[in-house]
């Protein structure tokens, strides 16, 4: 299924889970905290918005005149031209530019984590204690019985494939900059062809160096006593054609491969800032003043914007001095 790309791609799962699961608790969507006992449980809303209960903790800590204090810095540098307006482009700009932030900053994190013995390198063999608590080795050539263990000896290898890849100098081990490509491929402009590759290692069962929209929908077989494909499948024909497919020629050539396993974040913050926009602009002039999102102070604090709020807490985002 398409649900296999990003499988594969497991690093790039941090953009979908914050998008999807973010904008889906605040579309409403039952959930086990979102509602209880039937009844919705607003202020799930602001946890899931600002990232978790503990930030959504500290953003009530601050007072109503530092909130304000902060937002305004961020604002002034959203303002590229600083002619007091802010336009989807420079909104657009600033959530990339977070997005690429929050990425590194996560990577930063982890990249101590993995690193036991601080030599500033992540060896594959730290890598494995970290992720699987042990050193696994696994013969490149011979396939295994057991399904289940055949599975994981295939990620296995494409780990090792990946982490690989993503060393680019002669010096055994990632330092923080190729930990960063390894973990975000997408991040690294040199991973670009590593990453179509394993897609279509993994996706172009008929070895054309296309991916037709059967072997896009993956295992899935009609069943033939239904009158129609299920909606998600609908739904999945409907990305291949008008998302993916842009040369309408019926399968994917490996740059619409691409834009299907790397997610656009550059269409993701245009789309945002453009949302912003139409929610904000009091006098329709199509772009923002600071009078304008103060107005709605709420809303630019529940989105991309502002990391749901999280830039109030990072000084590399409201400090004007940095």
């Amino acid at each position: 299924s398409s649900g296999g790309a990003v499988g594969a791609m497991r690093p790039l799962l941090w953009l979908g889970l914050v998008l999807g699961g973010v904008l889906g608790a605040a579309c409403g969507e039952p959930g086990d905290q979102h509602y209880v006992d039937g009844e919705h449980r607003a202020d799930y809303d602001r946890e899931a918005l600002l990232g978790g209960q503990d930030e959504a903790e500290e953003y009530a800590k601050l007072s109503p005149e530092e909130q304000q204090k902060r937002l305004k810095a961020i604002i002034k540098k959203i303002d590229l031209d600083s002619d007091g307006f802010l336009t989807d482009d420079e909104l657009s700009s600033w959530i990339q530019k977070s997005f690429k932030h929050y990425v590194t900053q996560e990577a930063k994190q982890q990249f101590g984590e993995y690193d036991k013995d601080g030599d500033g390198l992540v060896s594959w063999e730290e890598y494995n204690i970290q992720m699987y608590d042990r050193l696994i080795d696994f013969d490149e050539n011979t396939v295994l019985a057991d399904q289940e263990e055949e599975s994981f000896r295939q990620l296995h290898l494409k780990d090792k494939k990946r982490f690989d890849k993503a060393n680019r100098d002669d010096i055994p081990g990632l330092n923080l900059n190729e930990f960063i490509a390894f973990e975000h491929p997408e991040e690294a402009e040199y991973m670009t062809e590593f990453v179509i590759q394993e897609a279509l290692e993994e996706h172009d069962k008929n070895s054309d160096g296309f991916v037709s929209l059967e072997e896009f929908l993956g295992d899935y077989r009609r069943d033939p006593t239904a009158n129609e494909d299920p909606e998600w499948i609908l739904v999945e024909k409907d990305r291949f054609m008008n998302d993916y497919d842009k040369d309408n020629d019926g399968k994917l050539n490996p740059q619409e491969l691409l834009t299907w396993v790397v997610p656009n974040n550059q269409g993701i913050a245009q789309e945002e800032a453009l949302h912003l926009i139409e929610e904000m602009d009091l006098n329709d002039d199509k772009k923002l003043s600071e009078a304008e999102i103060l107005e709605n102070q709420d809303l630019f604090l529940t989105s991309e914007a502002t990391d749901y709020g999280r830039q109030l807490h990072d000084e590399s985002f409201y400090h004007q001095e940095l």
